[in-house]
């Protein structure tokens, strides 16, 4: 298969820049090197415009008229999703596992209203989300719409193509610039944008370790979505994308208390990445990301002097969401 053939619907500002972190890099003792995909430009950045690309125009081909996707309910994803469904003329359905706190429309919750994305509280745990989106859709249908399911992050083999090309992408980046990067450090969400970069890797030839730090599920269920959506994506392009165990590198050390909770260190991540080098990081993706990256310079799993490539995936609505954690109130 030609991975580069397939149908895409434009949403992202592409390619996405490349830049020197020297400030970041001096006081560290490693090179960092941040590929800003905070920078795709739909509806504020972030990674899931890449995937959305195909799945928008996966969704159009089989003459959906709606989308429906979940997440938490300050998910960039939903966010996103709902912009992408307005630029092809589509309706949205957002499936939230929880309610906002206190009923307050802010952060990424104020963008969806705005889009007027169809908002429903499922009320139910992270794991049970997929079953609630599929009970919209089935709703839907008995309506007499054509809903298009994508599941929580956009995690699906076209989801992963996307981060393949990514990877091709930075690569072409990397080779102009006659850098050679030592790792890669990434957000472990819904495992979609971390199954696709090492896709990537394995797919044209790199060797580059690619350490992703989750900020909700546990390593081992993260390691297992990883390895299914490689599988998948390989039987998709129809091309072998060989793992071994040591090719899933996850780190858990760094999610804190839960999901969408700040801890010390991605506070102190977001407030030096902005005071060093005039970038956002978010309290739930990449601060904690960060703070992962930082972490590993100082215990020496990323050595000193290495090249390391972090990957900014967005969620710059979450700094407007929880305010008062990122300040520390």
């Amino acid at each position: 298969m030609d991975i580069h053939a397939l149908p895409r619907f434009p949403l992202a500002t592409l390619p996405t820049p490349l830049d020197e972190l020297p400030r970041l890099s001096q006081t560290l003792g490693v090179r960092v090197l941040m590929k800003r995909d905070d920078l795709t430009g739909l509806a504020l950045g972030g990674n899931k415009a890449r995937k959305l690309e195909f799945l928008v125009a996966d969704a159009l081909q089989k003459k959906a008229d709606v989308l429906v996707t979940g997440g938490g309910v300050q998910s960039n994803h939903i966010r996103t999703t709902a912009a992408a469904a307005r630029k092809a003329g589509l309706d949205v359905v957002g499936v939230f596992f929880s309610s906002p706190s206190g009923g307050e429309i802010n952060g990424n919750l104020l963008l969806d209203e705005i889009l007027g994305a169809r908002l429903v509280y499922a009320n139910a745990n992270i794991n049970d989300t997929e079953r609630a989106i599929q009970a919209v859709c089935d709703e839907l249908r008995a309506a007499g719409r054509k809903p298009y399911l994508i599941p929580v992050g956009g995690s699906t083999k076209l989801g992963c193509l996307a981060y393949m090309l990514a990877f091709q992408e930075l690569q072409e980046q990397l080779r102009a610039q006659k850098i050679q990067p030592d790792a890669m450090v990434i957000t472990t969400g819904s495992c979609g944008t971390h199954a696709g970069i090492l896709a990537g890797v394995k797919f044209f030839h790199a060797d580059i370790p690619v350490h992703g730090v989750t900020v909700s599920r546990p390593v081992e269920e993260c390691r297992a979505r990883i390895t299914r959506l490689v599988k998948e994506t390989a039987q998709f392009v129809e091309h072998a994308l060989p793992l071994d165990d040591a090719d899933i590198i996850v780190h858990g050390e760094y999610v804190g208390e839960a999901y969408a909770k700040i801890t010390p260190a991605a506070r102190s991540a977001i407030f030096q990445l902005a005071q060093l080098e005039g970038i956002f990081l978010d309290p739930v993706y990449t601060g904690k990301t960060m703070a992962g990256l930082i972490d590993l310079v100082q215990r020496r799993v990323l050595k000193q002097n290495a090249t390391v490539v972090f990957w900014h995936t967005g969620g710059i609505p979450g700094l407007f969401a929880f305010p008062d954690d990122v300040l520390g109130k």
